[in-house]
């Protein structure tokens, strides 16, 4: 949140959702909230918070993982669920949705889901990530409202 707070500046607004309550940050443009983005309602505060829709929204939410395949897998499918259940609410039209996703099926699935919704959609491994890690990231771009997208 404080990288982006620095390149939206003082007029932009970055809203975060995190399980766990956050230290505050000493920016005026960063609002951190403490939440499950499964939960009902959690998008009306996303919402309030930013004052309408998004330009952006950045996910870098994954689930904790157990180390028991099926259930890291269904974790995984349900945050990616979630986001996707989300993200038309908070996207505005033409924005930009960027999510991390674990290299498994559910999250190939959520790409195909995704692709009719946006004018371009990429899948990229950032040069950060740790060797051996699964952790990739969706870029989509240009968001289509739901009826634009049928």
């Amino acid at each position: 949140m404080q990288i982006a707070s620095e390149i939206v500046g003082p007029r932009g607004r970055v809203v975060g959702i995190d399980l766990d309550e956050t230290p505050p940050f000493d920016r005026e443009n960063v609002i951190a909230l403490q939440g499950d983005l499964s939960q009902a309602g959690v998008e009306t505060r996303i919402l309030e918070a930013l004052g309408g829709p998004a330009d952006v929204v950045l996910s870098d939410a994954a689930p904790k993982l157990t180390g028991v395949r099926a259930t890291d897998r269904a974790r995984e499918e349900a945050l990616l669920e979630a986001l996707e259940a989300l993200a038309p609410t908070l996207l505005r039209p033409g924005g930009t949705f960027v999510a991390k996703l674990l290299d498994a099926p559910e999250s190939q699935a959520f790409v195909t889901r995704l692709r009719p919704r946006f004018a371009s959609v990429k899948v990229t491994k950032s040069q950060a990530t740790r060797k051996g890690s699964s952790e990739k990231y969706l870029i989509a771009r240009d968001f289509r409202a739901v009826r634009d997208a049928l």
